[in-house]
């Protein structure tokens, strides 16, 4: 079987220079992934990769397939893909306020900021929307407006509109950033249950998100890709001080990374 995520020796420059250089990186349907890195390091570069934003340069040769194919269509690779990010939640809180739980899941089906009259919702989107909301377990939220919910409450709902697709793989990209502490400890809960249905990738430099079913690791720095796999073996303090630039101590307990003072 193919991998989901399949790049070799892939390079991006923007014309100043490669921005990401010589990525090699496979992920397996079920492989939950964490890739780490500092602020800086190419994660964002990586996640336009990711999501077809963007594309190698053609100067090097690369293989850059997705799903087991090199070309889609943004539209149809979102089916696939569940993107998560900080710039998406803030946009449904600063734009679409007025915009109730159900809609904004609804809007999933379009890559909207809402529900208008031109969509002509379907049934079956309704149900699937339904479920994702259930899932997501934001169910209680279907009429209540973006203004009124927590920012906990946001970003299951905005999980929940990528959900709609039943996508092979969910990209998040630091997904507690912004909540309280009960918060992150729900939402990692809640990853966590997710995880048995859909391949997770976390993009992140806090390894306090990183949970006990992910078994893949890859450390990111200065565009490269400074050691990749087993969870076990990347994840030391020795290697989180070289990709952090810092001294670091690193802590485990419950199958949950922390930072220790050395």
């Amino acid at each position: 079987m193919k991998p989901l995520i399949d790049f070799q020796h892939i390079t991006v420059d923007y014309g100043r220079g490669a921005v990401l250089h010589d990525i090699s990186l496979q992920i397996d349907g079920g492989e939950h992934t964490v890739i780490l890195g500092a602020n800086g390091s190419g994660k964002s570069t990586l996640m336009k990769l990711f999501s077809n934003d963007i594309y190698p340069s053609s100067k090097y040769p690369y293989k850059k397939e997705l799903f087991g194919k090199e070309r889609w269509s943004i539209w149809e690779l979102k089916k696939h893909l569940g993107i998560i990010t900080n710039d998406l939640h803030s946009i449904f809180a600063s734009q679409a306020m007025q915009v109730n739980g159900l809609d904004l899941v609804l809007s999933g089906f379009h890559s909207a900021l809402g529900v208008f009259s031109h969509m002509g919702i379907t049934t079956v989107q309704h149900t699937k929307a339904a479920e994702a909301m259930a899932l997501l377990e934001v169910g209680h939220l279907a009429e209540t407006s973006v203004g009124q919910m927590s920012t906990g409450e946001l970003r299951r709902c905005v999980i929940a509109r990528a959900m709609v697709h039943a996508p092979q793989v969910l990209l998040l990209d630091e997904p507690t950033s912004g909540l309280d502490i009960k918060a992150q400890r729900e939402f990692v809960a809640l990853i966590r249950a997710l995880s048995g249905k859909v391949t997770i990738i976390l993009i992140t430099h806090h390894i306090e998100e990183i949970f006990p079913e992910i078994t893949k690791a890859v450390l990111l720095k200065e565009g490269k890709i400074l050691k990749s796999g087993s969870k076990e073996t990347i994840l030391s303090s020795k290697n989180l001080s070289q990709t952090f630039d810092t001294p670091l101590e690193i802590g485990q307990k419950e199958g949950r990374y922390y930072f220790q003072n050395k």
